[in-house]
Parts: C-alpha cells; structure tokens; sequence
C-alpha cells in the first residue's frame, strides 16, 4: 500500500439551528481480510482508525474507527455551536502511521 494518496475535502456552514461540517477522506480503507486475487495473499489492513474533529481549537467529536467503513468515507456532523468565521479542522491517522490534517472557516 506504499503509494496510496490520501487527500481530503472539508466544508462547514452555519444553518439555522446548527453548524453542519462535512468532510471526505479519500482513502482505501482495506479490512486485512481481503484476498489479492493473483496471488492469494492477504491485502494488508489500511483504515483509518482515530478521527478528531476541533472547532476553534476545541475537540468536539474525537471517533475512534474500524474496518466497518467504506473506502472513500463520508462524515457530517452536526455542531450546536459555531459561527460563520470560526475555524473548524479534522485530522486523523491510519492504521500505517500516515496522518491527515485540514481546516475550513465557517461559512
């Protein structure tokens, strides 16, 4: 799995009654339990497996993820709190040390 790129988009606007924030990781987001089918061999588990979602420094949600997730996962939250200038960032890890960050204003 050396050579998977992983980008993500994230996005947050303020609704009437909250702050609605959406982000896409593209990743694979293998189980370890997937067989390669020229050679038979296990493909290696790939997920993401801690997600920490901040608004304006604060953590807000911190998830804590399996091999139950899609590749290419999709999350929206839903906030009670932020404002349209406040800042909200997501970053996360996966199960091959690789790391994520990313931030957005609320629009």
């Amino acid at each position: 799995m050396h050579g998977v790129q992983v980008s993500a988009r994230l996005r947050a606007r303020r609704l009437a009654e909250f702050t609605e924030v959406r982000l896409l990781i593209s990743h694979p987001m293998e189980t370890g339990r997937r067989v390669e089918a020229g050679s038979g061999a296990l493909v290696p588990a790939d997920y993401i497996e801690r997600l920490i979602l901040r608004l304006d420094g604060r953590i807000v949600a911190d998830c804590r993820l399996g091999t139950g997730i899609a590749a290419d996962p999709s999350f929206t939250f839903r906030l009670k709190a932020g404002a349209p200038g406040e800042r909200v960032a997501a970053s996360w890890r996966d199960t091959q040390g690789r790391e994520g960050e990313l931030s957005a204003v609320i629009e």
